[in-house]
């Protein structure tokens, strides 16, 4: 191969992965960005993100440690409410908020609290009707979902108009990376799409 060959070949190919590796350090600046800023029990309402709910209305992994992380904030700020947003997915035979606020109340937070959005089935959705239910004066709000989700939530809540802080929730072990590659792609969209 020809010198001039080989530089129509390598020029694209560089422009390529130094495009992907500027995506990658960029993605991962936003999820360590989305850690912050700390909820301190400032706002009055959270909404907690719901995840897929197994057979026999057993929350997932996912949603377990995101209604642990719930649980203990209510615990630390017992005057916060708490909207919980899920709907029901294809292959689940209950809506996720339903699932929530039965854990929550099981573990002993009082049904005053808790508010149920059931009819959303995207990050989107979770933030677009959970600000429906909220009073009109409220402008900002905690996020509580997995700590790979948190900036993405953000960005969505930003461009509805609401201020956010966090408390993030771990994730599974087990399916960490592959979800956290997942995300690096919706927070692309998310960016450009708003949604």
């Amino acid at each position: 191969m020809n010198k001039k060959m080989r530089c129509l070949v390598l020029i694209p190919l560089l422009l390529i992965a130094s495009g992907g590796f500027g995506m990658w350090v960029l993605t991962s600046k936003w999820l360590e960005d989305g850690l912050k800023p700390e909820a301190d029990g400032s706002n009055q309402y959270a909404i907690v993100l719901g995840a897929k709910v197994k057979k026999d209305n057993v929350p997932s992994l996912s949603l377990q440690y995101r209604l642990e992380a719930a649980l203990a904030y209510a615990n630390e700020f017992p005057h916060v409410r708490f909207i919980l947003s899920g709907g029901q997915g294809p292959d689940e035979f209950v809506e996720e908020a339903i699932v929530m606020k039965a854990v929550l109340m099981e573990n002993g937070i009082t049904e005053d609290r808790l508010i149920v959005e059931d009819q959303s089935t995207s990050t989107y959705e979770n933030l677009l009707y959970a600000q429906e239910l909220l009073p009109d004066d409220v402008t900002s709000v905690t996020i509580i979902t997995s700590d790979y989700h948190l900036q993405r939530a953000k960005m969505i809540a930003t461009g509805l108009d609401l201020n956010a802080d966090v408390v993030a929730a771990r994730t599974p072990i087990v399916v960490e990376e592959k979800l956290r590659i997942r995300e690096r792609a919706a927070l692309l969209k998310t960016f450009i799409s708003g949604k």
